[in-house]
């Protein structure tokens, strides 16, 4: 993981130098992703710079990558798990072994085609700039999740510029956006085209189609796999949680050998690290101690305290560039593990996100009225994914320069998970009388992997699990903080995304600290900050329109008698 800057549609009478020198200045401001090197391209239409995070074939796998006839330039953020099978089935004269490379390789291959027929090729996450100098044509591109974030917008002369972060561009570009998921730029006939779609997303053609446990077990399984694609330290995030178990316990079944010669040899690293933190006495770090204990992982426990976190918070929010009011909370441990990991030497971990948005583990999930509702939902969470989950995991580590890689969105098991027929995932009441919780066909595809105490584990938003002190005090906090006459002016203030609490008022000023102005301000998503706050899910249920508070507890009655049954 790294970061790219760009600047592209330059004219003949630019200032070439100064615009180098103004390109490495704002590409400074995002080096935390990528503090092993730097890399410049200028040419006479386009600028690059790329911070790199060396996570694979860290000697040779410098940016932006070049062709040999020094007519292609690549810059990549991201990792492509499957570039080994591509390798072997392009004709290309690679100039190294990075794992994007391959970009490159299917952008000559294609003959000048739309690259809407060659990135459905790719399983990874990325984002990137490339620039073909012989066709005077640039194309980005951004992975189907937006697991990699990506801002794009015009600086006042009209040149295009694009930035991993969106601290690059604040200042620069007065029409700051987030590139979108799933999309490609191609400067040839200036089009923006949506080249990710699956027949998953329509719930017709789910009805009825089965997954066998076995199935959904062994796809997961080789999802870590691919993941597990390193040449540095690397651990696990474990929570003591269904998902990031699952992740561990895949994890430490691969450890032992290497992924990068296809198993033949030992690991370099061959012992899996686990890392968890919270607040004394808290959920996460007691679960994630039988986790560990079960899977035997060397265990890392980190405690922080309320003020630590508060300490932390301006920094948390400007490096995840937002004021969400659950992504805030769930970022500031995050960040603090991070930082922590680092010091230890670790550049990559894996990470649970994605899990509730393919199988419905919110608990707001229980109140689905019907599966066509249940699937249409995850659906739209996956979607909106980009803007939440993947943005906290991504920037929260990254801030320290450590890269978290996401497992349940890997493509392959993304199109097994989501092929399934919703109502084998749906929460509720079997017809026994008896519960059935969340995920639980995922559960039971992995009966026998992990203790109990955890496989059934009831679920906790990870802002929850670090201790129900820190969300408790966040909001007494903010109590204190923000006045009631500054809070009864905040439509007045803030008419876009008005916060609806105090803890948002004080998230939404800090923000505007570091981003202000409406477009930076329209990059985070709007409405009530809640998980359950799309049209369908209010139609779930009424109460869900009057919940301010988006914590998991918060979901009237669910947790309550999830915990208890």
């Amino acid at each position: 993981m790294c970061s790219i800057f760009g600047l592209f549609d330059l004219q003949p009478g630019d200032d070439l130098a100064g615009l180098r020198a103004l390109a490495l200045e704002l590409s400074q401001r995002q080096r935390h992703r990528g503090p092993d090197w730097s890399g410049v391209y200028v040419d006479t239409g386009v600028i690059l710079v790329h911070e790199r995070l060396a996570i694979v074939d860290p000697a040779s796998g410098a940016q932006p990558l070049r062709s040999r006839d020094g007519t292609l330039a690549l810059a990549v953020n991201g990792e492509i798990y499957n570039h080994r099978d591509l390798r072997a089935d392009l004709a290309y004269d690679y100039t190294s072994g990075s794992d994007c490379e391959v970009i490159n390789a299917l952008h000559r291959g294609a003959d000048a085609e739309s690259p809407a027929d060659w990135l459905g090729r790719l399983n990874g996450i990325f984002a990137f700039a490339l620039w073909d100098a012989a066709a005077q044509r640039y194309l980005i591109a951004r992975d189907p999740l937006g697991v990699c974030p990506l801002y794009w917008g015009h600086d006042a002369q009209g040149r295009l510029c694009v930035a991993s972060e969106m601290k690059a561009l604040a200042g620069l570009c007065a029409d700051i956006a987030a590139f979108p998921p799933g999309h490609v730029y191609d400067s040839a006939d200036g089009s923006l085209r949506r080249w990710y779609d699956k027949p998953w997303r329509d719930h017709a053609w789910t009805h009825g189609r089965r997954v066998e446990p076995a199935a959904l077990r062994e796809a997961f399984e080789q999802a870590v796999h691919r993941q597990l694609m390193t040449d540095v330290p690397y651990g696990v995030l474990l929570s003591g949680g269904l998902d990031s178990s699952l992740v561990a316990a895949c994890a430490a079944r691969y450890a032992r050998a290497r992924i990068e010669d296809g198993d033949r040899s030992e690991a370099w690293w061959p012992r899996l690290h686990s890392f968890a933190i919270g607040l004394e006495g808290s959920p996460d770090l007691a679960a994630a101690k039988i986790a560990a204990d079960a899977l035997g992982t060397v265990h890392h426990g980190f405690v922080y305290s309320f003020w630590e976190g508060l300490d932390a918070l301006p920094e948390v929010i400007r490096h995840i560039e937002s004021y969400d009011v659950t992504t805030v909370r769930a970022s500031t441990p995050m960040y603090l593990l991070a930082r922590r990991i680092k010091a230890m030497g670790v550049k990559m971990v894996l990470s649970g996100e994605g899990s509730d948005e393919i199988f419905g583990g919110y608990l707001y999930f229980h109140k689905a009225p019907s599966p066509q509702s249940f699937h249409e939902e995850t659906v739209r969470k996956l979607d909106a994914l980009h803007g939440y989950d993947c943005l906290r995991a991504n920037k929260a580590m990254m801030a320290w320069g450590v890269e978290a890689r996401v497992p349940f969105l890997d493509l392959e098991f993304l199109d097994v998970a989501m092929s399934m027929d919703a109502r084998a995932k749906m929460a509720g009441t079997n017809a026994d009388g008896s519960r059935r919780i969340e995920k639980a066909v995922l559960r039971e595809a992995f009966a026998g992997a992990l203790p109990d105490a955890i496989l059934w584990r009831q679920k906790e938003q990870f802002s929850d699990g670090v201790g129900y002190g820190w969300i408790d005090g966040l909001k007494a906090h903010a109590e204190q903080a923000v006045g009631d006459r500054e809070f009864a002016a905040a439509a007045s203030r803030w008419p876009l995304n008005t916060p609806a609490t105090k803890e948002a008022y004080l998230y939404r000023r800090i923000f505007e600290r570091f981003f202000p102005g409406e477009a930076c301000a329209a990059t985070v998503p709007g409405g009530k900050s809640i998980a359950c706050s799309s049209p369908a899910a209010l139609a779930w249920d009424p109460a869900f329109a009057k919940a301010a508070d988006p914590s998991g507890r918060s979901v009237a009655g669910v947790h309550e008698a999830a915990v208890a049954g």
